[in-house]
């Protein structure tokens, strides 16, 4: 049975976000006050402006992490486990309520496309207090996937 030849494809950043748009699994990390890595498993979608989008709660350790220090990394992951994945590097800013209630919108639709009821909607992102965390990218891998070096295979 033939090997699988891992890959790594240096992209422009056009081709980042096409790749990127469709795949809402990730894993986001920030930095603890004492320096080490917090890493979050996140859903996320891209807005218009091509940041990364994250819905969250302001109690969590990453909205506290990233009050702090705004620096991120972000691993995009494909649906398949061995699929391919890049990792993004940026600067993140949270939004708060009530002004996170229009980005919160913007990144449902950048998942899961209309809602039935965009009242009820944004009356359950107020209700819970939601914000949401914007990513701008600054920097990315290639686009990887696993599998032997080459000249292994």
């Amino acid at each position: 049975m033939p090997r699988k030849i891992a890959t790594a494809d240096k992209v422009a950043r056009d081709e980042l976000l096409e790749f990127v748009r469709p795949r809402h699994n990730a894993t986001l990390v920030t930095t603890r006050r004492n320096g080490r890595p917090q890493v979050s498993p996140v859903t996320c979608g891209v807005d218009e402006e091509g940041r990364v989008v994250i819905s969250t709660y302001p109690q969590r350790a990453k909205v506290a992490n990233l009050r702090r220090d705004a620096a991120v990394t972000l691993l995009i992951h494909s649906d398949d486990w061995n699929g391919p994945y890049v990792q993004l590097d940026g600067t993140a800013e949270v939004i708060d309520q009530p002004d996170a209630v229009e980005p919160l919108v913007d990144y449902f639709r950048s998942i899961s496309g209309e809602h039935p009821d965009w009242d009820e909607y944004r009356q359950a992102m107020r209700d819970q207090g939601k914000s949401l965390i914007r990513v701008t990218i600054e920097c990315w891998g290639p686009i990887a996937t696993g599998g032997f070096p080459p000249e292994h295979a």
